[in-house]
Parts: C-alpha cells; structure tokens; sequence
C-alpha cells in the first residue's frame, strides 16, 4: 500500500493522491508506452511522501528540496521501499529551480506546499511550468484561505478569523506559522497566467481537519466513511472556500493551443 494511502495519512493525501495517480496514468497512456517510465519532478518533496509512492508506480522522480535533511530522509525512504534507483534527491528550491535541473525536462511536476513559503507565488509557477514538456501535467497544492478562517472561528478565535479574511496574505496574525494562504481564483489565476490549462481543482482536507480525531480513531468504520465524504466533496466548488488546501490539477498547452 502507497504511503499517501495509510490510515492516518490518507487523511491528508487520498484525494491528491487518486488524482495525481489517475493523471500520471493518462500521461503514460497519451505516450503510448508499454511500461510507465515518466521523468517527474517533485520540487519541495521533502521526504519523499509522494516522490517515492510516485516512483513506485515505475516512474524517475526528481526530487528538489532545499533542507539537507529533508533530503536524507528521501535516500532512506526511498531505499526502504527498494526505489532508490528510480528517486533522486538534489538540493535547491523553486526560484533557482533551473539551476538545478533542466528546463522542460518532465512529464509532470509536483508543487505541493511550496507558494505558501516562497517570495513570489506567480515566479514559482512559472518556474514549476517551464520544467514541463509540452502536455506535460502540474500537480498544485497550497494552503486555503477558508479552511484557515473557518478553524479559527470554531476555535473561538473570531477576532483572528475576520483578520484573515481582510489580510492580503488570508493571515491570521503574527503568530500564524503560515505565510501565506490562498483562494481557488487566486490560484487558478496563477497556473493560467503561466501557460497552464485547468483541468480540475479540488478541496482538500474539507472535514478532517475538523472533526475530532478521538471519533476518528474508535469509531468503527469512522475513517473509512471520512475518507468519502472527502472524495466526494472534493470536487464541489461550493467546499473549496472552507478547504484546508487546494490542489489545481493542469496541464501545459501545445503549441497549437496558442
């Protein structure tokens, strides 16, 4: 079973992770190869949570992280799970990507957490864009504003919920370990304005963040059931303004797109 696919962790992964994998099974089919060897890049992987379930399906993955030790992890992960042939680890960050690796050089690329903590969100897009051959899938995911705002109200914290609603950042306030948060326009703006068609965008983390993880635990059949109501709210637009994330699925345009 892939890493984004255990109990505790699937809460937090399940929805990205069917996605991304449906995605790369359509860019395998779309080359007409026989066995899945697509070259992915997972720029702010850190560990390897979805470079090495990725690189398990049979595909190269690059992975880009600026933390040394993040990057250990990744080696004894990847080893552990017996794909250290397929998963390398390099140090460095989106906004000296290039530097690096080399421009359009991957089926997909994986962006997950990375605009949150970056100086310029639209530069990292840009950047996460131009490693991608052309057809070549994005894989997004940020922090959300309304998920941010809606934890704080029902924490009480009602001063510091309407705070985020009015910040150019959706912070909360200096305490708020988050940078920055974003919206579903906010978002798809950005992987637009880079060359990017909008295949889908999802909520993530709509209810789990919320209920309690003791019900989570004890209750017979809890999780499953969770897991879901998750599935399905995912792709509601209506439940993208109180997601926790936001993950945007695209794919670059050919050149005969314009």
């Amino acid at each position: 079973m892939s890493d984004p696919m255990r109990p505790r962790a699937s809460l937090r992964t399940a929805v990205v992770w069917e996605v991304l994998k449906d995605a790369l099974d359509r860019r395998v089919k779309a080359t007409g190869q026989e066995s899945p060897s697509l070259d992915v890049l997972d720029t702010g992987g850190g560990s390897g949570n979805f470079a090495v379930p990725v690189a398990r399906l049979g595909h190269r993955v690059t992975v880009v992280d600026p933390s040394p030790n993040a990057l250990f992890a990744l080696e004894r992960r990847a080893a552990e799970a017996g794909v250290a042939d397929r998963v390398r680890g390099v140090q460095g960050d989106v906004h000296g990507l290039f530097d690096v690796v080399e421009r359009s050089g991957f089926d997909a690329v994986l962006c997950h957490g990375v605009l949150e903590y970056v100086d310029d969100p639209a530069e990292g897009v840009r950047n996460a864009v131009g490693a991608l051959r052309p057809s070549g899938t994005l894989s997004l995911l940020a922090a959300g504003l309304g998920g941010a705002v809606l934890a704080r109200a029902l924490a009480g914290h009602f001063t510091e919920a309407r705070h985020a609603l009015g910040d150019p950042a959706g912070r909360w306030g200096d305490a708020d370990p988050v940078p920055r948060r974003f919206t579903a326009d906010q978002l798809t703006d950005l992987v637009e304005a880079a060359g990017v068609r909008v295949d889908a965008v999802h909520g993530v983390r709509v209810f789990a963040d919320l209920v309690p993880g003791v019900l989570v635990d004890t209750e017979p059949g809890a999780l499953e059931a969770l897991l879901k109501l998750e599935a399905a709210a995912a792709e509601l637009a209506a439940f993208h303004s109180v997601a926790t994330q936001l993950h945007v699925l695209g794919e670059t345009r050919d050149a005969s797109e314009g």
